[in-house]
């Protein structure tokens, strides 16, 4: 039976029996902050068990994608060495929410293990909660498992909790033993014996209890069932493989990477390798493709280790060059018809494990060889422990995560300082908090001053700008500054980009001019607070006219409604990986950050400029409208990835071009943008890219600016704007022929300085030592005649020092045979001639660069090389 096959047997078993199908979550949550990615069946039920949520359901079935890389049987750094752990993995599962319980919960396991998959009765054995009495007597009186089958196990086993508190409750869990040939050989072996004999297929969750923080557990008013069996277990299985890496969710990847690397995966370590590959392609594939991004934080983090570990192992396999991308089409052969998602965003996946390994490739090459110098300076001192200081370092400048760092460690029969690399890490964010600490005045004791009482702080602004509204508190924070609380408001308090509102509250005998207005929490509620300056008069009770500016609102309105637009753009242009992932939205000006492996060429950005305008021109409708989260999700409406959202939200619609969560203020047509303009696009973080753009009147001024400026440049060149992209082109190729002109000269200056310089070499122990002061024009016709210099020396040795600037720079090389015969390297022989011009320098064995700060004492450098190569010999 095919994973296609067992998916919707499962399905269509639970839908025959009145479970509503709900299709899986992506694995990045969409309102739940508290999980980097999605783990269980049950995590988008989680507020129907805490009792904050109602549905019109009480049967559910799925098939689940998840991501776990923490936790019980699911260390990153286990995954691969056995084969039943992944990251990434398919939950089936089935739900009652306060509807059918123990009895059906287990029939319903049974027969579908038994009936449907056809698994053998006599291989089924069921273990239990030690003081679950009534699963243990069900399991044998409603299915046909023997007593002496059911086995009971205490908490840490069979019992599931949601947290230190709330929802809880014993477990039961199915195992299949698949023969003494999969066991430990033990007289003890049995079921959780830690082997792979008895293999646990399906656990049962009877969510009965609920634990307050004493620890006292209480029967729940409403009991739940919620069952999590894993597809790769059941796969395995069903195809008789011996692990889930044999059947068809693994198989045609790991035939690719083994046509790849060309090696034989019944090697166990080559085995080991591709199987990491296999799991890390899969998790990897999901993860993008749901809007993860790799980064070096949060979930983006984890990406990236999943990555450069997968990325790891295809060098032990000497795949040198970018590869997993390549397997990512794989994942879409085998899974692309359960989730249409992955060959949706097929190219983008392909796209970002590509740019992630290239950037990643780049500072590989340079950590391995730092870490290599880490361990031979190690060895000398027959010391086996990698300080914790130095796995800090290769994280820090080479992007090694300290896991890497100990298998590179493991390898070489090490270990590393786990617990002192923790205490780097956590100096550095100390220095970090440190840096950027900041003191918020406002939250001092406060004396809020009670004018009146009654409901606070709603917000009617979507249809006005100014309201009758009456203070409820206000206090003072310095001089003539102050906070006030009205019962309604028109002032929009920053939330979601968009900065806060500014105006006026006018009352009696006083005004008070409102800079900005947040939203904070006062005492146990959150309220709008209105900051301002007391203009004239005393604050006091009875009504206020409160007035927002309207022409700031319209600004800020126009941009609002231009980042809904440009989204839309992007998403069309560029594909439909393109999420928000934050914004900035004032009256001046906004930006726009959003998800994307590359920088936007002029092609691109053109085209998002121009969709937008067509949309400003067609003077779309903008209209908005209040609805259930779960409804707009099935209406495919836009969120803020990693936003807790109410159950209750608001949609905000561009005819027939965009919907998004939205709170914000809008225009109500399209077309009272004006006019849009892009003014920047940049990269803040790995995967998220920034566009600033302008809109309406700045948009104009802007693109004003900008003819100015050009017709200025024209006037200087003497020429028409229009013809001046052929002036510009014709001075850059006359720049071009002169430079071309002096680097002939100087090559050739380069190759006469040669010639004198080879012809006084000195000699240094049977070799040839050539170390002298040239005149070059920078450090790449430094390079250059280092290069030509290495060509002429194969048993020899050169230096070449030059100042450029106020710097002095040099160059090592060593020739062939002085590498192989006499062990020298160029990077320690830099190393010791910068450090005379307080410098320092590196590189490779055969080529080096160095450099320092006092080029006075390059003569004295240069007449230091014979010395320290002579020391490097000896100590060789």
């Amino acid at each position: 039976m095919t994973s296609n096959e067992i998916r919707q047997a499962f399905l269509s078993y639970f839908e025959e029996r009145e479970h509503k199908i709900i299709s899986s979550s992506p694995v990045v949550p969409e309102d739940d902050p508290t999980l980097l990615f999605t783990n269980a069946g049950m995590n988008q039920f989680k507020r129907i068990f805490l009792g904050q949520e109602h549905r019109a359901y009480k049967r559910a079935a799925s098939v689940q994608k998840c991501i776990r890389v923490s936790g019980k049987h699911n260390d990153l750094e286990e995954v691969g060495r056995d084969g039943l752990h992944h990251t990434f993995f398919e939950m089936l599962g089935n739900w009652s929410f306060g509807d059918y319980y123990k009895t059906e919960a287990i029939q319903y396991a049974w027969e579908f293990l038994t009936n449907n998959m056809n698994l053998p009765k006599d291989r089924l054995w069921a273990s239990v909660f030690i003081e679950d009495d009534e699963a243990a007597e069900l399991w044998p009186e409603v299915t046909d498992l023997t007593a002496n089958r059911v086995v009971r196990f205490d908490a840490s086993e069979n019992f599931w909790e949601m947290g230190d508190t709330g929802p809880c409750g014993p477990s039961s869990e199915i195992h299949f033993d698949r023969g003494p040939e999969f066991g430990c050989g033990k007289p003890s072996c049995g079921v959780n014996c830690g082997c792979e004999r008895f293999l646990e297929v399906w656990n049962l969750v009877f969510i009965q209890y609920h634990r307050d923080e004493s620890g006292r557990l209480t029967e729940l008013p409403n009991k739940h069932v919620d069952t999590g069996m894993g597809l790769e277990r059941l796969a395995a299985l069903m195809q008789n493989a011996p692990s889930n890496y044999g059947t068809d969710l693994f198989a045609p990847i790991l035939d690719r990477i083994a046509d790849f690397s060309g090696k034989n995966p019944d090697d166990p370590q080559v085995r080991t390798s591709m199987w990491i590959i296999a799991d890390h392609i899969r998790a990897l594939s999901f993860a993008i493709s749901d809007g993860a991004m790799p980064s070096n934080e949060g979930r983006g983090y984890v990406l990236r280790r999943i990555l450069r570990r997968a990325a790891r192992h295809g060098r032990l396999l000497e795949m040198h060059e970018p590869f997993i991308y390549k397997l990512a089409a794989g994942v879409v052969d085998i899974m692309g018809q359960a989730y249409p998602e992955l060959r949706q965003g097929q190219e983008h996946v392909a796209l970002v494990i590509k740019a992630e390994e290239e950037r990643f490739g780049q500072t590989l090459d340079q950590g391995i060889e730092k870490f290599e110098e880490v361990v031979t300076g190690l060895n000398r001192q027959s010391l086996t422990i990698i300080p914790g200081d130095e796995v800090f370092r290769l994280y820090d400048t080479y992007g090694f995560p300290a896991d890497l760092t100990q298998v590179m460690a493991r390898e070489k029969g090490m270990d590393v300082d786990l617990e002192g690399f923790e205490q780097a890490m956590a100096e550095q964010r100390k220095r970090s908090r440190e840096v950027s600490v900041t003191v918020d005045t406002t939250q001092k004791a406060r004396n809020w001053k009670q004018l009146s009482k009654g409901k606070s702080s709603v917000f009617v602004g979507y249809d006005t700008c100014e309201s009758e509204s009456t203070i409820r508190k206000w206090d003072s924070i310095e001089d003539d500054r102050v906070e006030v609380i009205l019962d309604k408001t028109p002032f929009y308090a920053e939330a979601g980009g968009q900065v806060g509102d500014q105006g006026k509250l006018i009352g009696d005998g006083f005004t008070i001019e409102i800079s900005s207005t947040v939203r904070r929490t006062v005492g146990t509620h959150d309220e709008t607070v209105h900051i301002g300056t007391l203009a004239q008069g005393q604050i006091g009770p009875g009504k206020v006219r409160a007035v927002v500016n309207p022409d700031r609102r319209k600004s800020t309105a126009r941009n609002h409604t231009a980042t809904h637009l440009l989204q839309a753009a992007l998403r069309q242009v560029l594909g439909s990986h393109v999420h928000q992932s934050g914004s900035m939205v004032s009256p001046h000006r906004f930006r726009f950050d959003f998800t994307h492996y590359a920088a936007l060429t002029s092609q691109e950005l053109d085209q998002v400029e121009t969709l937008v305008n067509h949309k400003i021109r067609e003077n779309l409708p903008v209209t908005s409208y209040q609805t259930s989260l779960e409804e707009a999700r099935a209406k495919g409406v836009m969120a803020l990835f990693g936003e807790k959202y109410d159950e209750k939200v608001r949609v905000v619609e561009v005819t027939e071009t965009s919907q998004e969560l939205c709170a914000g203020t809008h225009v109500q047509a399209t077309g009272e943008i004006g006019l849009f303009r892009i003014i920047s696009e940049s990269g803040i973080a790995a995967g998220i890219r920034r566009i600033e753009a302008l809109t309406g009147e700045a948009a104009f001024q802007h693109i004003h600016d900008q003819l100015k400026t050009i017709r200025n440049v024209a006037e200087v060149l003497k020429t028409t704007p229009e013809q001046l992209n052929e002036r510009v082109k014709k001075l850059l190729d006359a720049k071009g022929a002169l430079e071309k002109k002096l680097q002939d000269m100087t090559a050739q200056s380069a190759i006469t300085q040669l010639d004198d310089l080879l012809a006084g070499a000195q000699e240094v122990d049977g070799l040839r030592v050539v170390a002298a002061q040239v005149e070059t024009v920078g450090r790449d016709a430094l390079l250059q005649m280092a290069d030509t210099l290495r060509e002429k020396l194969s048993a020899g040795v050169g230096v070449l020092g030059t100042v450029v600037g106020q710097d002095a720079l040099f160059v090592a090389v060593v020739g062939e045979k002085a590498m192989s015969e006499r062990g020298l390297r160029a990077g320690d022989i830099v190393k010791r001639v910068a450090a005379v011009v307080g410098g320092k320098g590196g590189g490779k064995p055969h080529l080096a660069q160095g450099g320092g700060g006092d080029p006075s004492k390059l003569p004295e450098a240069l007449a230091a090389v014979p010395e320290a190569i002579q020391g490097l010999l000896q100590k060789g």
